[in-house]
């Protein structure tokens, strides 16, 4: 008996062990997406030149690069990991992921950069096999909150990456790349340790090439009714996000005059914040509320903090509006990702993560255009009244579609019972 229950403590601490680096995969890929934004712009205009209009151009372009390869990717990460298993996919992303940034480490002009940047998107959607990871050794009532444990691992790479880029890149713009090389090699070692398998050969899935594309693998989850009832919501919640996260310096900076030094502190506060609330507050919440409950609340939350958001006159009150929202927002994804994952069977989770990074990562290009080309057209000299808070009441306007099309859409969604997952019984039996 004691060596049965030796074998399965043994058991669960590789399982800890594993989840912790799915935690610190996805950390290190969103500390390098964060790493570029202070050094990026710079070594671009050093190898152009010093021009700084056409660095600007070919900066913007870069980025779009990088998530338009995320967004074409996630699903062929996805349905590679619903057949060949997680653990592959997630350790060879890591080898491209450290051999892309020694690459821009030694870049010499600006194709090697291009080459980069399309490198580190299509291997920087680890989020994918991450979060299908994440499905598979939950279970089903903890899974919202081993969601939250990815959105705190986001919210702290996006405070160390700028931070860690700024520090180092201010003695050598090619140092940050060199050190997230190391990082990143370090952990595929680390992965290849301690990592197991997490799906079983059993729910392994053939590979259908019309799945491995945006379109066809939200196509392929649509016709599971509660999947199709949640994804218009997600849609309408990441443009509201992925705006507000664009226009944040232009507005800032217009209506309250905040420096760069302002700007930073307010995202590293975002950040912290955000992290709390993902790791503090989902479990307890979604333990009390359930998740559908808890998805309704975060919804009216978003709604309420945008309002607040555009509505602020001063600088402080951004602050005070951003704790709430941060509160909200850190209980949304994980909600709306639990309720999906139960949704859709064992054998398609890889592609259920493909296409919901797809959705975001396409949000990631037009909510921006979104926010920007409304604030520039409510500050415009033209109008005979200035309205700065346009892109956020655009953002409060379409989380309360969201919140209307979750309250209509959840009599598709079932709510679950609570479910004993066998190793939690086993483990209570063992302590």
């Amino acid at each position: 008996m004691n060596s049965r229950f030796g074998g399965i403590s043994l058991n669960m601490r590789h399982q800890r062990a594993s989840v912790v680096f799915v935690l610190i995969t996805l950390f290190i890929d969103v500390l390098g997406m964060g790493l570029v934004i202070p050094i990026l712009p710079r070594l671009v205009q050093n190898l152009l030149g010093g021009e700084v209009a056409q660095a600007s151009f070919v900066f913007g372009v870069l980025v779009s690069i990088y998530a338009v390869m995320q967004f074409f990717c996630a699903p062929i990460l996805g349905a590679l990991s619903d057949r060949f298993g997680r653990r592959p996919v997630i350790l060879l992303a890591l080898v491209g992921l450290g051999c892309d940034y020694i690459l821009l480490s030694l870049a010499p002009s600006i194709w090697w950069l291009v080459l980069g940047r399309i490198i580190a998107g299509a291997c920087g959607a680890t989020f994918t096999p991450a979060g299908a990871y994440i499905a598979d050794v939950s279970p089903p009532e903890k899974r919202a909150a081993n969601f939250g444990l990815l959105g705190v691992a986001f919210g702290l790479g996006f405070i160390a990456g700028p931070a860690l880029g700024g520090f180092l890149g201010a003695s050598n713009l090619r140092l940050p790349f060199m050190v997230c090389a190391g990082l990143t090699l370090l952990n595929f070692l680390f992965g290849l340790l301690v990592m197991p398998e997490s799906l079983k050969p059993e729910n392994r899935r053939a590979l259908d090439v019309r799945q491995m594309n945006p379109i066809g693998a939200v196509r392929a989850v649509w016709r599971y009714r509660g999947v199709a009832a949640l994804v218009p919501v997600f849609v309408a919640t990441q443009l509201a996000q992925q705006g507000l996260q664009s226009v944040w310096v232009p507005y800032t900076t217009y209506r309250y005059g905040w420096d760069i030094a302002g700007v930073g502190l307010s995202l590293a506060i975002v950040g912290l914040l955000f992290a709390f609330s993902q790791g503090a507050l989902v479990r307890p919440i979604v333990g009390r509320f359930g998740e559908q409950r808890t998805l309704m609340i975060a919804l009216g939350i978003a709604v309420l903090g945008m309002l607040l958001f555009g509505l602020a006159s001063q600088g402080w009150m951004m602050y005070a509006v951003t704790a709430i929202y941060c509160g909200g927002l850190g209980l949304l994804n994980p909600a709306v990702q639990g309720l999906m994952s139960r949704a859709v069977p064992a054998t398609e989770q890889g592609l259920l993560q493909g296409a919901m990074a797809s959705v975001m990562t396409g949000a990631a290009i037009v909510g921006p255009l979104l926010a920007n080309g409304s604030f520039a057209v409510a500050i415009s000299p033209d109008l005979p009244l200035s309205l700065p808070g346009a892109p956020f009441f655009l953002g409060s306007i379409l989380c309360l579609v969201a919140l209307l099309l979750a309250r209509r859409g959840m009599r598709h969604v079932e709510a679950q019972p609570a479910v004993i997952h066998p190793m939690a019984a086993v483990e209570a039996l063992a302590a």
